[in-house]
């Protein structure tokens, strides 16, 4: 009687009223399961915070706070969101697959705000 639908979220950071940051968000059906994102900003000078602020609005959704493992795909360079990542997740490795970061971590239970936040 398992239910094995995804649900795909969108989530985007704005800065001045344009979108800077975006991700695309895929859970799988089942609590404890694996959350995939892919994280992406628009090229050229984004206000410093704003890749942070996408990590914490993706992690703090509640269907990804109810998964176990995270994976996620972001642009090689984008140091901003893998630290965020690191102080948000536990067990966090990464490698590179062509112009991308790929992570694998395991998501730290406790909710909202879950250790890191700054």
């Amino acid at each position: 009687m398992a239910d094995h639908h995804h649900l795909h979220q969108h989530v985007e950071v704005s800065d001045d009223g344009r979108t800077v940051a975006a991700a695309e968000v895929i859970i799988s059906g089942e609590p404890g399961g694996t959350a995939r994102v892919s994280l992406r900003a628009e090229a050229g000078h984004i206000t410093p915070g704003r890749r942070a602020s996408l990590v914490d609005a993706v992690l703090d959704l509640p269907q990804v706070r109810e998964s176990a493992r995270l994976e996620a795909a972001f642009p090689l360079g984008d140091g901003e969101s893998l630290l965020r990542l690191q102080q948000r997740c536990r067990d966090v490795t990464t490698c590179p697959a062509g112009c991308s970061a790929l992570l694998d971590a395991s998501l730290r239970s406790g909710g909202p705000g879950a250790r890191g936040r700054s």
